[in-house]
């Protein structure tokens, strides 16, 4: 019981709405926490092994499509960052290994997104990708890794989040319940991330603003992620065909 609600305190971005953003805390801060938090529950949960209650999961499914309406709501990077980790919530907490490689995936690929709201904001002033439509466009090195966060995230083969949540589909105990939120996360993850592509990777460039592409230190970060990525899908693929 006690294990139950932890994980549903862990899990659940109701706590982070109802206190951590009326007490004004940054969308970049929250997020970091959030994301240690969320890394500290599916270690409980991949420890424990512990099935979680069918009552939790009903709860999380709930408090995720909570979470994905409020993604649909944002042009910020930052919250969008977390609020996609929250909705990825259901898929975690069935305690097995391959889930836990799902979401350690999920958090590469939502770090990589984070870093790319902290170069919005730290040259344009705001991690708000609309206002800055096409900055991908004449910003090839911050393109192409924004492009490789959300297509990782839509759950685009051959990148490790889909591979991983195949193999968590296919390793999974299936029922009726599974299916249901297999389809919501899978369908959900592809609409954030098609909405913001068509917002910056596919958008018009902005003539009145002015565009800094990443530098060579950020370049380097990125394509350390990229390599992260790149080396869970090949674990992914062994996974899958074992």
């Amino acid at each position: 019981m006690l294990t139950n609600f932890i994980l549903l305190f862990l899990f659940s971005g109701v706590p982070y709405y109802l206190y951590l953003e009326k007490k004004k805390l940054s969308s970049e801060k929250i997020f970091l926490l959030s994301a240690f938090l969320m890394l500290c529950g599916m270690m409980i949960s991949l420890i424990t092994q512990q099935e979680v209650s069918i009552v939790v999961i009903i709860a999380l499914v709930l408090s995720s499509l909570f979470s994905f309406y409020k993604a649909t709501k944002t042009t910020n990077l930052y919250k969008l960052s977390y609020y996609i980790m929250f909705f990825n919530v259901p898929v975690l907490v069935f305690g097995i290994k391959e889930s836990f490689y799902y979401g350690i995936s999920l958090l590469v690929s939502l770090f990589g997104l984070y870093l790319m709201a902290k170069y919005y904001d730290k040259n344009y002033g705001s991690a708000n990708y609309q206002p800055i439509t096409g900055i991908t466009l004449v910003s090839p090195y911050a393109g192409f890794f924004l492009t490789i966060y959300l297509t990782s995230l839509a759950l685009y083969p051959p990148f490790p989040n889909s591979i991983l949540f195949l193999n968590a589909i296919l390793s999974a105990d299936t029922n009726v319940l599974w299916y249901i939120i297999v389809a919501i996360v899978f369908f959900g993850n592809f609409f954030l991330a098609v909405k913001v592509m068509a917002k910056t990777v596919f958008g018009k460039p902005n003539a009145n603003v002015h565009y800094i592409d990443l530098s060579i230190l950020e370049r380097s970060i990125h394509i350390a992620i990229f390599i992260a990525l790149i080396t869970l899908s090949i674990l992914g693929l062994q996974e899958v065909l074992k």
